[in-house]
């Protein structure tokens, strides 16, 4: 009876944010920058140690307070995060400033945690086919073991954070049941995340697609407790945060100059650029409290090693001929 008066409750809010304009609920934004992890990871040019270690120096320079730096899973199956322990063991860390990891099983925790961690982050899908490719495992089997890492980590005193994968479409299911997601996203707050982030995976959502789902999270979760993770493949990024922001959700995940992608997930582009993150946020008024014309710089320093241009439209745009950014938020919010 208690769950389904929360519930109602939750549903209530939920609603309630919905209609509340954007200005209103957006006074200030938690970025969680995903680039030296999720970005990373798809590359098949090897970034070495100091390099990874370097952009997260110029990441927590720019003024991010939230750095995704590495992930304990087997070398076998993600080469480019073979070195996270010499990583995690050589960057000048910042006070203030989050470090976490993504864990995938107890063997991966109990290394990371000899790294002195302070947050990591378990990830079961919101599919079942994707979980079998990404985890070889049923979603429900995923549950289980993340859940032998969240306990251990809560015991432990270290913070966890949940990530749940294919939110609204996945490439070997299709379109996914918001109600799945919202029975994982519960199941993962019982475990003992403080936060739980939806991720669009192969970025197929839109406006459309991530208020539907939001309507259905927000009946099992508060606004605080969840966090928007976009990946870009049909530039929709920025108007699927928009469409959360309605719900007054503040926690967003992006990558460095857009970086990203999935080996198991086909087709799939990069994160959201932090860059044009920040910069949709100047026009917002939001406070971020981040130097973009430092933001872009690290940009172009990974993108330049990996041969690429930059996927982000902001970084394109401004370039070197900035060198002050009070300029670009004046620029961005239109005053003069």
């Amino acid at each position: 009876m208690m769950q389904v008066a929360r519930k109602s409750m939750l549903k209530s809010s939920a609603s309630a944010a919905m209609w509340r304009t954007v200005s209103t609920t957006t006074q200030e934004i938690r970025i969680y920058e995903v680039g030296p992890r999720d970005g990373l990871q798809n590359e098949s040019k090897f970034v070495p140690t100091e390099m990874k270690v370097e952009l997260i120096h110029k990441l927590s320079n720019a003024g991010l307070k939230h750095i995704e730096s590495a992930s304990f899973v087997s070398p076998k199956w993600v080469k480019q995060m073979s070195d996270a322990t010499d990583v995690m063991k050589t960057i000048k860390r910042v006070p203030g400033v989050n470090y976490p990891v993504l864990i995938p099983n107890l063997k991966g925790y109990e290394t990371a945690k000899a790294c002195n961690i302070e947050e990591v982050a378990i990830f079961p899908s919101g599919s079942e086919g994707f979980s079998q490719k990404n985890l070889n495992c049923s979603v429900e089997e995923g549950l289980r073991r993340f859940k032998l890492v969240a306990e251990q980590a809560v015991k432990d005193g270290i913070r966890v954070r949940g990530y749940v994968s294919c939110v609204v479409g996945c490439p070997y299911d299709g379109p996914i049941s918001p109600k799945a997601i919202a029975k994982i996203t519960e199941d993962l707050l019982a475990m003992g995340c403080y936060e739980v982030s939806l991720g669009d995976t192969i970025g197929v959502g839109t406006a459309g697609s991530v208020r539907r789902l939001l309507r259905e999270v927000l009946t099992v979760a508060r606004p605080d407790t969840i966090a928007l993770h976009f990946h870009d493949t049909y530039g929709q990024g920025l108007s699927n945060l928009l469409a959360g922001l309605e719900f007054g959700i503040t926690t967003v995940d992006s990558s460095i100059s857009g970086l990203g992608g999935c080996p198991y997930a086909r087709g799939a582009t990069g994160n959201l650029a932090t860059e044009d993150l920040v910069y949709f946020l100047y026009g917002l008024g939001v406070n971020t409290n981040i130097d973009l014309v430092k933001l872009i710089e690290a940009g172009r320093y990974i993108s330049n090693f990996l041969s690429k241009p930059t996927e982000s439209r902001v970084n394109r745009a401004i370039g070197d001929r900035i060198k002050n950014y009070e300029e670009i938020v004046k620029m961005a919010a239109c005053t003069i």
